[in-house]
């Protein structure tokens, strides 16, 4: 476990050295951004530390309706509503559509939220193949009986795999199946003007497709959203218990938030340096042979059928100044992984060190 003595940057600060930080999820390079800074600031001594009480009470600040204007008009929703964490957001939506589903049929490599947020009184759960269409619409034809309901996520979070959404929902459809996607990972990351996975595949617009989404990824602050057709905000706001019964955001962090969502929208260019960076990063990992995955996210992980190899190079790294780590993380995987990951604000000198450091451990590994 890394201990940070700083913000989180291209750079950290642990053990009272400075690293080259190539983990996280801080894909735009936002997070220290002077503009979320100094909005969090300003909210903070305008409002203080916490409201202090539910959104459904006296919680809602002008920041916290901000905050969904804002998310509505950047997804091109009627509404949107945040509440206190982006790991809530499939549990949410699964709840708010209960009475649409009977049966749900989920990736095998689902986000532990997915697996989560399955409502209790739901018996029929399957799972399908990872990432693949036909395995899905084997199973939904071997229960033609069930209303059913698919989720996956967008990016997954740990091979920077994108769901191929298109065919998925093709088949949906035709089973009259609503999708939800789990766009953590994805929102300011894919889609022309960063909308996520939906955008990516020009279905930004289809109907019974529904997104949970977060802003502490590429938005740099913290919170979860959902932006969909009025009704189905206003049902959550009416029936959600988690978000009727949490605290809600702080204002200061929902100040970020705000700022956050205009500083994507005013600057496309921070997508496409994320996705040049990515492609140097990945055009490097490849010259060297080393496996990973082909996607465009900006998370490129390094696969080992060895636990020690992993480990050996998350450690190389660190002994050389750069974090990249070796995770543990709960999905189903026969192999392990250093999770690499890249941002916008990355320079390609450090992406070059990474490469050439990564170069030097397998060389070296390769000696012994």
């Amino acid at each position: 476990m890394v201990t940070l003595k700083s913000g989180v940057g291209t750079t950290i600060r642990t053990e009272d050295r400075d690293y080259l930080y190539f983990a996280g999820n801080n894909y735009l390079g936002l997070a220290n951004h002077p503009a979320l800074v100094q909005e969090s600031i300003s909210a903070l001594q305008r409002y203080g530390v916490n409201v202090s009480a539910s959104r459904q009470t006296t919680g809602t600040s002008e920041l916290h309706l901000e905050l969904e204007q804002l998310l509505a008009i950047f997804k091109s929703k009627q509404d949107a509503i945040v509440f206190a964490s982006g790991y809530m957001g499939n549990k949410i939506l699964l709840d708010t559509l209960a009475d649409r589903y009977s049966a749900l049929f989920i990736d095998s490599m689902a986000h532990a939220s997915i697996r989560d947020g399955i409502p209790k009184g739901i018996r029929h759960v399957f799972f399908y193949d990872h990432c693949n269409p036909d395995h899905l619409g084997s199973l939904l034809k071997q229960h033609p009986t069930k209303r059913p309901l698919v989720i996956t996520d967008g990016i997954f979070a740990l091979t920077g795999e994108i769901a191929p959404l298109d065919q998925l929902y093709a088949i949906a459809q035709k089973h009259h199946a609503p999708v939800i996607v789990d766009d953590a990972h994805a929102t300011g990351v894919l889609g022309r003007t960063g909308k996520g996975t939906p955008e990516h595949f020009g279905l930004e617009q289809a109907p019974n497709l529904y997104q949970s989404e977060t802003l502490s990824k590429a938005f740099g602050s913290y919170g979860g959203f959902i932006a969909a057709e009025a009704a189905i905000i206003q049902k959550i706001r009416n029936g959600s218990a988690f978000f009727g019964a949490s605290t809600a955001l702080p204002p200061a962090i929902v100040a970020a938030g705000c700022a956050s969502v205009r500083l994507i929208q005013e600057h496309p260019e921070l997508r496409q340096q994320l996705a040049d960076n990515a492609t140097q990063l990945r055009a490097g990992i490849r010259s060297l042979e080393l496996e990973t995955t082909d996607s465009v996210a900006p998370i490129i992980p390094l696969f080992f059928e060895h636990r020690e190899n992993a480990e050996n190079l998350s450690n190389f790294l660190e002994t050389h100044h750069i974090i990249a780590p070796a995770v543990n993380y709960p999905v189903k995987m026969n192999r392990y992984i250093v999770r690499i990951t890249v941002s916008a604000s990355h320079t390609p000198e450090q992406i070059e060190k990474l490469i050439t450091t990564l170069k030097n451990w397998k060389n070296n590994h390769e000696c012994h």
